[in-house]
């Protein structure tokens, strides 16, 4: 026998399928600097991968991961992309702020400087440029200074400065002696003539720098959502790996300035390395590790603590348990 559906019926479930469709979770999303680690939400956004997965998202851009964490915590935005330093300290703090995506999981600074301080010790009774306290630019500027040899606060002082461009600027206005930059600001600080203290990507250092984080709170009340986010930001980060024309041209976009593409190139080479931006996307419990271990001589939450404190692993690990992450990459 064959059934008869009304043909109402059937545009009543085609309008009805639409409407479901159309039905997207607006989220507000916090990114935390304009540097190539921050790319897996833009390219999200602009590649319409967050719509396929039925996230409907407004990223907004604040000055520094502890800027991005106060928005977490205040309920301004329910997920963002932030640095592990920021998420460790806030916890610590009392928040409830976790990461679910690891990002990048690796540090890309270098620590620059005017180009007549050619010498660590040159840099003596100046200036580092960092965008706050608390933040990944902070916990690397006092790291590469004391690897070259120079005690943070005693021979050298800390300014917050901002992002990344407002470092860049104060450095080469003359305003400050140094900086740690990310890429591409410090592709451009080279060409302009900055000289390279410190590439901390080469000092050996395991660090949680930009991941995806949210708060237990929003976990416990919308899992759906943050797991399709995570889907998200897996195939977003798929994408910069095998796609370099589409990753340039939104990083092009969201730079917001006219990049020479040799510059464009050298952020993209470097955040495709597996130890920067990594496949699977778990964040690191040893990166986070590193940024625990300091805080433990001043902070007796800090003696207590462990890195999985800070991390929530269930989505991530759903995902590539299910076999999902590595058929990504057999496409």
């Amino acid at each position: 026998m064959r059934l008869k559906i009304p043909v109402g019926a059937i545009v009543l479930l085609f309008l009805l399928s639409s409407w479901v469709f159309a039905q997207s979770t607006r989220l507000n999303v916090g990114y935390s600097a304009i540097s190539a680690e921050q790319s897996p939400s833009w390219i999200a956004k602009e590649t319409g991968i967050f719509k396929k997965n039925g996230l409907d998202i407004q990223l907004i851009y604040f000055t520094g991961g502890t800027t991005a964490v106060q928005a977490l915590v205040s309920g301004e935005v329910p997920i963002s992309q932030v640095s592990g330093p920021a998420v460790v300290n806030s916890a610590l703090a009392g928040s409830d702020i976790v990461m679910v995506a690891g990002g990048a999981t690796s540090l890309d600074y270098w620590l620059m400087s005017r180009p007549e301080i050619k010498r660590p010790e040159q840099l003596k009774g100046g200036s580092v440029a960092i965008s706050a306290f608390g933040s990944a630019s902070d916990f690397v500027a006092r790291y590469a200074l004391e690897k070259i040899g120079l005690t943070p606060g005693k021979d050298v002082a800390l300014v917050q400065v901002g992002g990344v461009p407002d470092r860049l600027g104060a450095v080469l206005a003359g305003r400050i002696e140094a900086a740690v930059l990310v890429p591409p600001s410090m592709f451009i600080a080279q060409k302009k003539g900055l000289n390279v203290l410190a590439d901390v990507s080469k000092l050996g250092l395991r660090f949680q720098h930009t991941g995806v984080a949210t708060s237990r709170r929003f976990i416990k009340e919308q899992p759906d959502t943050v797991r399709r986010y995570v889907k998200s930001q897996l195939e977003a980060v798929n994408r910069i790996h095998t796609d370099k024309e589409t990753s340039l041209r939104i990083l092009t976009k969201y730079f917001g300035s006219k990049i020479e593409r040799d510059i464009l190139e050298k952020s993209w080479e470097l955040l495709i390395n597996e130890n920067m931006l990594s496949k699977k996307q778990y964040p690191s419990l040893e990166g986070l590790k590193s940024i625990l271990t300091p805080l433990t001589e001043k902070n007796p939450k800090a003696r207590a603590a462990k890195p999985e404190d800070f991390a929530d692993l269930r989505f991530i690990k759903e995902l590539d348990q299910s076999g999902y992450i590595d058929n990504l990459y057999k496409r």
